[in-house]
């Protein structure tokens, strides 16, 4: 089965299984930004963009991508970087599995909602999981990068 979508700007076509998963269409392709954490659609390290939206891309039928535009952090490296260093302000970012997906969900939030509130912020986040880090630092920094300031 063949697959036509937008990966981070460049049309891409694809050959896949038919109920294959786009987390692991992309990792085959050597996008190793988004992280198998769960197996279950729990921990949102697997979170890339379809047509803007976060998902979670362990629950996304590649069949499903036809027609639509999909971002991984590939696509915000410099946004991500300059976010990566709010995170490492705030003692943040310890060991990096999560960094990004959370880049890229606040590039969405940043997108849909550019002055949230700090519990729009949460709201916004849940389900995107750190295992190493407490939540407020990353409140912290989010809340700072939002606002421009170190």
């Amino acid at each position: 089965m063949v697959v036509k979508f937008n990966l981070n700007g460049l049309d891409v076509e694809w050959t896949i299984k038919p109920g294959e998963y786009l987390l692991d269409t992309l990792r085959s392709h050597n996008i190793k930004s988004v992280k198998k954490g769960c197996d279950g659609s729990a921990c949102g390290v697997c979170t890339v963009l379809l047509d803007d939206k976060p998902v979670l891309s362990c629950s996304v039928l590649t069949a499903k991508v036809e027609g639509h535009r999909v971002m991984t952090v590939e696509a915000i490296q410099e946004e991500a970087a300059e976010l990566s260093e709010y995170f490492a302000k705030e003692g943040s970012d310890q060991c990096g599995f999560c960094n990004a997906a959370h880049a890229l969900m606040v590039h969405a939030l940043k997108k849909e909602n550019p002055n949230p509130t700090d519990e729009e912020i949460r709201n916004y986040m849940v389900g995107n999981l750190c295992r190493c880090t407490g939540y407020q630092g990353q409140q912290k920094a989010i809340k700072a990068y939002l606002g421009g300031k170190k």
